[in-house]
């Protein structure tokens, strides 16, 4: 294993293996099975009692899956990781494992939409309540938290609204009300943004995102920081009488997860786990792209609103600076006239991709209103930020020539 003050990709490249490859292979195997075998009954016995660390069968645990958590841990400096089958997984097996019926949770409304769908509808069907409060204005958060609060998500940038929280304000809030902090970061990846240092409990990514390395595959990761000893959890107590520190993802991983159903499959992780190793290389391309793209459009006659949250003048530009570099992920949002022109705009696109998803190597438009929110009614979707007039882009590698190109074409 190479040292922890080496660079990120230089961390990815050179993540060792759990056990050693008996052919030398330099990319971890595919381990595309169901079942592992025991060399005796007192083997098996022993794993599936927990008196020893092995893999019995890949819903539970594999190895290839294993091997992409150990890079994810390297990554976040994290104590822990565990690999799932998407963003939305990683969303709610977490709040299940930590948060009771007849218990509470706050965050923003101003979230991604089926993660808002989940807090509004799933969530309450659970008998877990979403209490909403704009986390811009992060006083207020008191005003609605009592004894059944347990904790307070948020998402590091808002998507589509790329609004960007000041996450050390919110985890002292949450500390003095005893809350857990728990952020998804999907937008801010572990090479621009450290979860740990802000002093949150748990972090939470789409892996289908930037770590796929380019939209290979859909997955989704939990991270213990480390930040958190479990030592106070009521919910966490008897895995914490055995687990101590590990409490936490051994809930997951011997009940909600496991019972659940959510795994990672391995082809899925061997995927991911090259996306990792040139995530920052993909990230610093797109976030140049993304710059160069919003001074493009800045004052340009047929747009009449840009937001991106690491172009100077944002209000979001410092938090930008202070908590992800100036990289506040590679998404943008302009406004045109009206819908109709919004639809006209996206169908003269030849380069950039019609299609949902984002941070793929390719730029992707969508045109939320009419997609992703079009289930809420039209007082929510604009309560919650989303416009008729607004285009969402992700902004991938593309050469920026061809993209500016591009966009010049459409727009005429």
């Amino acid at each position: 294993m190479v040292e922890n003050d080496k660079g990120f990709t230089t961390k990815m490249l050179t993540t060792a293996f759990l056990k050693e490859d008996p052919f030398n292979s330099l990319n971890m195997p595919v381990y595309e099975t169901v079942a592992f075998e025991f060399d005796s009954a007192e083997d098996i016995a022993e794993a599936f009692q927990d008196k020893k660390a092995a893999h019995a069968y890949s819903r539970s645990s594999n190895p290839t899956v294993e091997y992409l958590e150990r890079k994810i841990i390297s990554a976040t400096g994290g104590r822990a990781a565990l690999a799932l089958s998407s963003g939305m997984a990683a969303i709610s097996n977490t709040i299940i494992a930590l948060v009771k019926p007849g218990e509470n949770i706050i965050s923003s409304p101003n979230l991604f939409g089926h993660t808002y769908g989940l807090f509004s509808k799933t969530l309450p069907d659970l008998g877990i309540e979403v209490r909403f409060a704009d986390l811009l204005n992060p006083a207020g958060i008191e005003k609605i938290c009592d004894e059944k609060t347990k904790m307070l998500f948020f998402e590091t940038v808002t998507n589509p609204q790329l609004e960007v929280v000041n996450i050390p304000e919110l985890v002292k809030i949450a500390r003095k009300n005893d809350m857990l902090v728990v952020a998804d970061s999907t937008l801010t990846p572990p090479n621009v943004f450290n979860a740990k240092s802000f002093g949150i409990d748990i972090e939470l990514m789409s892996s289908t995102k930037f770590i796929s390395g380019g939209a290979t595959s859909v997955g989704g990761v939990i991270v213990d920081t480390g930040n958190n000893s479990w030592e106070s959890s009521e919910i966490l107590s008897n895995f914490y009488e055995k687990k101590k520190e590990m409490a936490f993802i051994a809930k997951l991983r011997k009940e909600v997860f496991r019972h659940l159903g959510n795994c990672m499959s391995p082809r899925t992780a061997q995927l991911q786990s090259m996306g990792l190793d040139i995530l920052a290389l993909r990230v610093e391309r797109s976030f140049t792209n993304c710059l160069n793209l919003t001074e493009h459009l800045t004052g340009h006659p047929d747009v009449k609103k840009i937001k991106y949250p690491g172009m100077p003048g944002s209000e979001f530009y410092d938090l930008s600076k202070n908590q992800f570099g100036g990289v506040p992920g590679t998404i943008l949002t302009f406004d045109l006239e009206s819908e109709k022109a919004c639809f006209s705009f996206m169908n003269k696109l030849q380069v950039i991709r019609r299609a949902t998803n984002m941070n793929d190597n390719k730029s992707l438009i969508i045109h939320p209103w009419s997609t992703i929110y079009f289930e809420y009614s039209e007082a929510l979707r604009l309560e919650m930020g989303v416009h008729e007039t607004m285009l969402r882009l992700s902004v991938g590698i593309e050469d920026i020539d061809d993209l500016i190109e591009d966009i010049d074409l459409a727009l005429k």
